[in-house]
């Protein structure tokens, strides 16, 4: 393999956010999906404002947060689902391919961590849950330094860590703001384009595009 270390996003990349809700949607109602969607979308807005302001909270407290808020722009919902839906986010359904995928890596020798903004406990309960913790080495998280991708600290995260250059790691992320930003650090990055979404940040490429994890071992 061309690099040693392969480093990836957790949540939406390696953890499907909106399983959380599929898993609930018949009590959610017909509003299930855009309930979803907005949670995530506030619960990534507030990490960013967080971290322009310098005003941190845990990205579980952002979590709850985005949750209340998307009760309020959803009134069919039902608010006493709110801990049905944060012990299921809890432990977040991996995506199918994942398990397959890293265990092929790891068998090539590579290193495997989690770069996230997710909380330590956040992230080892879906670890956990998913039955990877055999599998990865390495769990970092933006809680170590109080900020939130993608301000290059947290990608320094790792290049300190692991003690290498850069160019040492291949990073995937879901996220193409989180591509853009880790490509602009210098990372070999991979966009898992999951939802066939169009390029935000052309000048800021991705080394390869894939649909998912499938692929990944062969791009070597």
């Amino acid at each position: 393999m061309q690099h040693a270390i392969y480093l990836f996003d957790a949540y939406g990349t390696l953890f499907d956010v909106h399983a959380v809700v599929r898993r609930h949607a018949t009590a959610v109602g017909p509003d299930a999906q855009r309930l979803s969607e907005f949670w995530r979308a506030k619960q990534l807005e507030y990490s960013w404002i967080r971290s322009m302001t310098g005003a941190y909270k845990d990205f579980w407290a952002l979590t709850k947060d985005a949750l209340d808020a998307a009760f309020v722009a959803h009134p069919t919902v039902d608010p006493d689902l709110r801990e049905t839906l944060l012990e299921a986010y809890r432990s977040c359904d991996c995506f199918p391919e994942v398990p397959a995928v890293l265990r092929d890596l790891k068998m090539e020798g590579v290193r495997i961590a989690i770069l996230s903004n997710g909380s330590p406990l956040m992230l080892n309960r879906a670890i956990r849950a998913a039955g990877l913790g055999d599998i990865i080495d390495d769990i970092l998280s933006v809680d170590t330094i109080g900020c939130y991708k993608p301000d290059p600290r947290v990608y320094e995260m790792a290049t300190t860590h692991f003690r290498v250059f850069p160019s040492a790691i291949s990073f995937q992320s879901s996220n193409r703001w989180d591509i853009a930003g880790a490509s602009r650090y210098g990372f070999r990055t991979v966009w898992l384009n999951r939802t066939g979404a169009i390029d935000e940040y052309p000048d800021m490429p991705p080394f390869a595009e894939l649909k998912d994890l499938t692929g990944l071992v062969s791009l070597g």
